[in-house]
């Protein structure tokens, strides 16, 4: 890249037109797990900052060698859709790898959401009852639409169940899952919601003062649970109850100041998951993915997006 080419702009608008399924940002993922397994791919743990305020800041930074290093900030802010505004929102540099110049500045909201989907996805592939017919969301935001996108692509999904505790969000997704001709139900209580399900998708906000009210022993012993919420709904002693716990990076959350769990219980990390150094037979069910998102999966999204769209102008 010359310093005189033009720089790309996504907005999430633009991102979202680009028609990227979620089982292709999930191989993309996929493919930079392997590279990273084989040094092809180098990245950082994720940095944050917890002002105190409900607010959560964090940034993610990666560097492959194919040629492109992204650099992600996005901020989590708790009182946003009281003022009309998303609750996560952010931007993606996407920069050459060789010259450092700025190829791409891209919308961190779309990102986002269908990487952390195409991350439960990959875990998903090799953890959950691949017949799995209901599905649990415990929240009903933006997390909880973009893993039912991904899940329906996935399984032979027939009832949808939701807990959460906006109302306004709840009757979203219920109405999205019956626009999908799923048997949609709302849980007035979470026990309910979880005890029949094949997969658990949970996303509360990032609020460490929530108290704990999932219990794992809850789950049928075939279950997989998506974690996306840093385990913060989740009762720590009930966490035994699952066989298998997948982290997304074992470093990562070894060097966390808020553990999501004891490391004791981790058994191993999504590129230990991929690269078959973990796996086969000796994971059981109940299932968990447990993660806070890492930069390898915005990377991949990123560069899948730079690269369709530069496709589509050519």
């Amino acid at each position: 890249m010359t310093s005189d080419e033009p720089m790309l702009y996504l907005s999430d608008k633009d991102l979202e037109s680009l028609g990227i399924q979620p089982s292709e940002v999930a191989d993309a993922i996929e493919a930079a797990l392997i590279a990273k397994a084989e040094g092809r791919l180098h990245t950082s743990p994720k940095t944050a900052i917890l002002p105190g305020d409900g607010r959560y800041a964090m940034s993610t930074l990666a560097m492959g060698d194919d040629g492109f290093i992204v650099v992600k900030q996005v901020t989590v802010c708790p009182n946003n859709p009281a003022k009309g505004l998303p609750a996560i929102n952010g931007a993606i540099m996407v920069l050459d790898g060789q010259t450092g110049l700025l190829r791409a500045v891209l919308g961190a909201n779309w990102i986002t959401a269908v990487r952390t989907a195409a991350l439960s996805a990959v875990a998903a592939r090799r953890l959950a009852d691949p017949g799995a017919e209901t599905v649990a969301f415990v929240g009903a935001g933006v997390q909880a639409h973009s893993h039912l996108a991904a899940f329906s692509d996935m399984f032979p999904l027939k009832r949808v169940r939701v807990f959460g505790r906006g109302k306004a969000n709840v009757e979203k997704l219920y109405r999205r899952a019956r626009e999908m001709r799923l048997d949609a139900k709302a849980c007035d209580d979470a026990k309910d919601a979880l005890r029949d399900a094949d997969l658990v998708v949970t996303s509360v906000t990032l609020d460490y003062s929530i108290e704990p009210f999932l219990d794992a022993q809850w789950l049928k012993p075939g279950a997989f649970a998506a974690i996306t919420d840093a385990c913060i709904p989740w009762m720590p002693a009930s966490m035994t109850a699952f066989k298998t716990v997948i982290v997304d990076d074992r470093k990562q959350e070894l060097e966390s100041d808020k553990p999501m769990l004891p490391y004791e219980r981790i058994t191993g990390d999504l590129t230990e998951l991929v690269s078959r150094e973990v796996g086969g037979d000796t994971l059981e069910r109940p299932a968990a993915f447990a993660f806070r998102g890492i930069s390898l999966g915005d990377y991949a999204a990123a560069v899948l997006a730079v690269r369709r769209a530069a496709s589509h102008r050519a």
